[in-house]
């Protein structure tokens, strides 16, 4: 049966213009930026087919450009769609934070790293540069694959800091696994670095781990910084 065949109430776009974007699933939010299905599969059955080929959600929108296009239904232009709308809702969220904002929650943090550097496939090193106030500077990323004190180095750290002049920093790292949950080699390069910015009178407030759904872990709320 075509969507259009359905109950208005069970329509995306309709359903989303009634009662508001958070009561659709997954494959129906997906269904309308696909827009239309193929031969024999509804626009939400494609969706759903689509979710199972990735795993989720989270999965497909971090899916690489190869790997995207080759799925059935989709191609060049729909990347090209799905990149686009992911940086509107990066540029959204960032024009939202005002110069003066203080990042000292944990939370917003989160979000903002999330954008940033939660939809990617491998491990990404980055640090919040902050001034006096807490106020963002910069975000900069310093390494890129598998993580360990041996990768990480804190003379890159402190080389950034001063080029920067930040007063304190967060530190930040993803887990492409998805599941945030801090291991020991992620608590002793937080303990190593903060031991090199003592030297330079640099704090260290953070250590925040992206995982995939909103998930985070937070080092300071563990008592770990």
């Amino acid at each position: 049966m075509a969507i259009s065949d359905w109950h208005e109430n069970d329509r995306p776009r309709e359903k989303l213009l009634k009662f508001g974007e958070a009561s659709l699933s997954d494959a129906e939010l997906l269904a309308i930026f696909l827009r239309t299905g193929i031969k024999g599969r509804s626009a939400v059955e494609l969706a759903q087919d689509l979710l199972n080929q990735f795993g989720s959600l989270h999965q497909l929108l971090n899916a690489n450009e190869a790997d995207f296009c080759q799925a059935k239904g989709l191609g060049q232009a729909k990347y090209a769609g799905l990149r686009a709308v992911l940086e509107m809702a990066k540029r959204h969220f960032e024009s939202g934070l005002s110069s003066s904002d203080a990042f000292t929650n944990p939370s917003t943090c989160a979000n903002y790293l999330h954008l940033h550097i939660g939809n990617t496939n491998r491990e990404t090193f980055a640090v919040l540069l902050l001034n006096q106030k807490h106020q963002l500077i910069d975000l900069v990323s310093l390494f890129t694959g598998t993580l360990n004190q041996a990768s990480v180095h804190p003379r890159e750290v402190v080389k950034v800091v001063l080029e920067k002049d930040a007063a304190a920093v967060i530190l930040a790292h993803n887990h492409p696994s998805g599941d945030p949950t801090p291991s020991q080699s992620d608590v002793n390069i937080t303990r190593k670095i903060k031991a090199a910015l003592a030297l330079i009178d640099v704090r260290v407030l953070d250590h925040i781990i992206i995982g995939n759904g909103g998930r985070f872990e937070s080092l300071q709320q563990r008592g770990e910084v």
